[in-house]
């Protein structure tokens, strides 16, 4: 569980990112979490976009993915998520 420090210092980090996926009309299909969960394990930090012809909530296709990939989800802004999950062998240092 990240506290707020934490996910203030990710969501600056996430500014220079470009979003690695983006779901559509499609909506969440199982290959996007599987790539997602690949993403993260690599990464740690990533964005997400969410595109004007999914019609579903950005914040619960947020709580959806953070339920399949056990991750945490930083922050959602209009319709980007950032995404967070430590690797096996952290590459990002998070103040406490």
């Amino acid at each position: 569980m990240l506290n707020s420090r934490q996910r203030k210092q990710l969501s600056s980090m996430a500014n220079k990112i470009q979003p690695i996926y983006n779901i559509g009309k499609g909506s969440l299909t199982p290959e996007i979490v599987k790539g997602i969960d690949e993403a993260l394990e690599a990464r740690e930090l990533i964005k997400v976009a969410v595109l004007k012809n999914c019609f579903d909530d950005p914040k619960e296709l947020a709580n959806i993915i953070s339920e399949r990939t056990h991750c945490d989800v930083v922050r959602v802004i209009g319709k980007k998520i950032i995404l967070y999950r430590p690797a096996k062998k952290p590459i990002i240092e998070l103040s406490e």
